[in-house]
């Protein structure tokens, strides 16, 4: 019976910012703090390779509705790049495709790097979760196809060398969504006139959360019920890179039963979007202002 009385599922809400291990999907990451929540809903914003290491948010609950905020917002990755070897995933995982005897050095790399800065074109690894025809295109590159995927401009706002030897090289990279590392490091091996492929690959801030957010699994497992429900950060916590409109309690229910509130006051905003109604430092809704009125697009229940 007690054992029954673990697995009831909770209506909890709230961020978790797990510092995911290695060799761990974030699929598995998500069911695992999930379970171990006894939480009814749970997602993450950002997927990050098994082999990586480092920061995938969760959300749980009513957290859920905010993840989109979470996810489009800046990464900041450390990666090793590994020269002299290409392989078919452009990292560790794969088999070795083509290898190269030249080694690039410090200047030559620093020279390099400016063209990967800004508006960078690339094309995603053939072992990426993208869809070509409503397949995977990793599960068709497993099947031996060779897939198509069409180029894509992402932005790179810093790329910078932190350590070098003749073998690997690391480096840190500020970037915007939709960003791959592997090809990344592909395609500045290749630039340099050799081959490389991401020997390690550690992402280190999503959005508004850093490291000093992150919560180690082990540690998360290990502590109690309460212990891990002390470690979820609010709703809010989301949010943080979105403007914020106060509202009073009264408003609060209305926008709740999704109705716009008009918005008074000598500072209250008339054109915002996007926007996020607070009362009392708690999330009520994310959505617009217009003309004066806030107008909510998903409404956050409180929390219970």
């Amino acid at each position: 019976m007690s054992e029954q009385k673990k697995r009831v599922k909770r209506a909890i809400s709230g961020w978790l910012v797990l510092d995911k291990p290695y060799d761990m999907s974030s699929t598995e990451a998500v069911g695992k703090l999930r379970w171990l929540m006894g939480a009814k809903k749970a997602g993450h914003a950002g997927t990050l390779d098994p082999l990586a290491t480092g920061l995938l948010p969760i959300a749980f609950g009513e957290a859920t509705k905010t993840v989109p905020f979470v996810q489009d917002g800046t990464k900041v990755y450390v990666f090793e790049l590994v020269w002299g070897s290409q392989t078919s995933t452009d990292d560790t995982e794969g088999e070795v495709i083509e290898t190269s005897d030249h080694r690039p050095t410090r200047e030559d790399i620093e020279a390099a790097l400016p063209a990967f800065r800004g508006a960078v074109t690339q094309i995603p690894p053939q072992f990426s979760a993208l869809k070509v025809a409503g397949e995977r295109a990793y599960d068709l590159a497993r099947a031996g196809e060779v897939v198509d995927l069409p180029e894509r401009t992402v932005e790179i706002d810093a790329f910078d060398l932190l350590d070098h030897t003749p073998e690997r090289s690391r480096f840190e990279v500020t970037c915007a969504k939709g960003t791959y590392i592997r090809a990344l490091a592909r395609d500045l091996a290749l630039a340099l006139g050799t081959r490389g492929h991401v020997g390690a690959l550690r992402r280190s801030r999503v959005g508004v959360f850093g490291e000093a957010s992150a919560v180690d699994f082990a540690a998360f497992e290990a502590a109690s019920p309460d212990e891990r429900d002390a470690m979820l950060l609010p709703v809010a916590a989301g949010l943080g890179e979105v403007e914020e409109v106060r509202v009073d309690a009264r408003q609060a229910m209305t926008i709740r039963l999704g109705n716009p509130v008009l918005l008074v006051g000598r500072d209250a905003p008339v054109e915002l979007d996007p926007a996020w109604a607070s009362t009392k430092g708690e999330a009520v809704a994310v959505g617009h202002v217009e003309n004066g009125q806030f107008k909510p697009r998903r409404v956050i229940l409180p929390s219970v």
